[in-house]
């Protein structure tokens, strides 16, 4: 998985509940990431633990029908996605960020794309769906190099 990550570029590595945006002070073949910011959403319980109400209900003439649980763990994880990519767009405009590499979960991944804004989007130069936030930095640093 070489992913030759230029020097000073940024790699965000991310799930739905953590992300931590990482510099590379070392070479393409030589990686040397450290720590730029660490974002952390707040915990989040299951849905059954946030929402109390049964599910709303609709009628239509003589039927009547339930409508869907709100999945309130999930409707966090967008918000958290959201949030990521706001503080994304201002860090790269801050600091002429020129090439970010995205690595997060399939999920996470689609999330984060579809919330980031343009100007963001046009600097990501490629997108790994791992899950690998929650190692050290050392460990991150041997799986993008494998």
């Amino acid at each position: 998985m070489n992913r030759n990550i230029a020097y000073n570029a940024r790699v965000l590595v991310a799930d739905a509940s953590k992300a931590i945006l990482l510099r590379n002070a070392g070479t393409a073949f030589e990686l040397a990431l450290e720590v730029e910011q660490v974002i952390e959403a707040p915990r989040n319980a299951p849905t059954r633990g946030q929402g109390t109400d049964r599910p709303g209900r609709t009628a239509s003439g003589s039927h009547r029908s339930s409508l869907g649980q709100t999945d309130f763990h999930q409707l966090e994880e967008d918000r958290f996605c959201s949030m990521v990519a706001e503080k994304l767009e201002a860090i790269c405009v801050a600091n002429d960020i020129q090439k970010l590499i995205v690595v997060a979960p399939p999920k996470a991944l689609a999330d984060l794309r579809r919330a980031m804004p343009d100007v963001v989007r046009k600097r990501v130069v490629a997108e790994y769906d791992k899950d690998i936030v929650h190692l050290p930095i050392d460990e991150i640093e041997k799986h993008l190099m494998s």
